[in-house]
């Protein structure tokens, strides 16, 4: 029996309320890495130098970029809820033997292993959510699973507080985060479900094969230049969550801390303010134009351009905690469109392959700008050069995105 519409929509905010501790792990397992790196690389002396560090940080983004088209298309194939209950398994179970490695290469295979199990969450999960916020609450429902993430590297950010404690330190976090993953991974097998989609038409293929779809994405101009959208300010983004707690800890002689409170707790603060205005200004504006989630996003973007450059040449903890606000606020605005957007150019059955791609293309760059800064980090290049071209990057990504020309988008019965 098909549900009646507002029981449907119950379920449809339940489905993001269980995937909410979902995100919040997935990034609280990634961002602890970033705000605990003197502890361990105190105790992990095989790390040699910052651009060691930066491979620690790029080999889980490289791992986790080639899976994410795979994990999106066994997604698009397949059980999204067993896919998702299966990935947050798999990398609680690697988080808790994060806090056990000894050496720097054990290190590098649990990132990477790690990559390996996270690459089938996030494309999954979004297209889920997509799929049961079909209409004018998507980029909203969207909104509110990022919001999760951001409380997620908020939660990370206080970490370097737990691995400055002698009663606890860097390796109970993992281990401590791990288990609650694996033990949350049976509820939430339980309570989730799987959508129930149309019956496909009398000798129509159940799915296109894989060839089709890579084929079909690759070949619709709007989703290459979405993919490009998507990918050019994620290299700032992710050089700003996992080098700032280190950039402030040296620039202003911060304890561990509270260079990691203050680099991830006010632009993520900053970003969940971004997806309530960000998401509930783009469903809104898509009652009267199928582009309002693009101008919504574009916003966003022009935020970025202040943001950057204010980070980049602070001269005072206060003058970055403004640029980082700055930039949370127009994170939050892109960050809830992404999906929504992919929505409006690609097939349903294709959306979560789509944000693999996108993710494989974007999370690549991210991992060779996180090497890459700390190389040029090593050689003493200035910090307001290496943010101006990522200002730049943001000031190209808005014109990219401005020529996306999406379909109309059907109101939810």
């Amino acid at each position: 029996m098909n549900q009646s519409p507002p029981t449907a929509l119950r379920y449809a905010w339940l489905v993001v309320a269980l995937l909410f501790p979902v995100a919040l792990l997935n990034y609280l397992d990634r961002q602890m890495l970033a705000t605990m790196k003197a502890s361990m690389v105190g105790d992990i002396p095989s790390i040699a130098n910052k651009a060691d560090w930066g491979f620690v940080l790029g080999c889980f983004k490289w791992t986790y970029a080639i899976l994410s088209p795979f994990g999106g298309y066994i997604a698009d194939r397949f059980s999204k809820r067993y896919v998702i209950a299966g990935s947050l398994f798999v990398w609680s179970a690697v988080t808790w033997w994060t806090g056990h490695v000894t050496s720097f290469h054990e290190l590098v295979a649990a990132r990477a292993l790690m990559g390996f199990s996270e690459a089938f969450y996030i494309p999954t999960a979004l297209a889920l959510i997509s799929e049961y916020h079909s209409g004018l609450t998507r980029s909203r429902a969207v909104g509110v699973h990022q919001t999760g993430i951001y409380l997620g590297q908020i939660l990370g950010g206080f970490a370097g507080y737990m691995a400055d404690s002698p009663d606890h330190g860097w390796r109970w976090a993992f281990s401590t985060c791990g288990m609650l993953g694996v033990v949350y991974a049976l509820p939430l097998l339980a309570f989730l479900r799987d959508p129930v989609r149309p019956a496909p038409a009398v000798n129509s293929p159940v799915a296109p094969p894989a060839g089709n779809v890579f084929r079909g994405l690759l070949g619709n101009r709007n989703f290459i230049l979405l993919v490009l959208y998507f990918t050019l300010p994620a290299i700032a983004g992710w050089v700003v969550r996992d080098w700032m707690p280190e950039i402030l800890r040296e620039r202003f002689s911060l304890g561990q801390g509270q260079a990691g409170v203050s680099a991830i707790l006010y632009v993520q603060l900053a970003s969940i303010v971004g997806v309530v205005i960000g998401g509930t200004l783009a469903d809104r504006w898509m009652r009267t134009s199928a582009r309002g989630r693009i101008f919504t996003s574009a916003i966003g973007m022009v935020l970025f351009l202040p943001a950057l450059f204010s980070v980049g040449n602070a001269g005072t903890l206060g003058m970055a905690i403004a640029g980082l606000i700055v930039f949370g606020l127009g994170w939050g605005f892109f960050d809830c469109n992404n999906m929504p957007i992919l929505c409006q150019i690609a097939r349903p059955e294709w959306r979560a392959t789509g944000y693999g791609l996108m993710n494989m293309v974007s999370i690549s760059c991210g991992g060779f700008g996180d090497w890459a800064f700390g190389a040029l980090r090593d050689r003493h290049v200035s910090l307001n050069l290496i943010f101006g071209v990522f200002a730049g990057f943001a000031l190209l990504s808005v014109l990219i995105v401005l020529l996306i020309k999406p379909a109309e988008e059907k109101s939810a019965a």
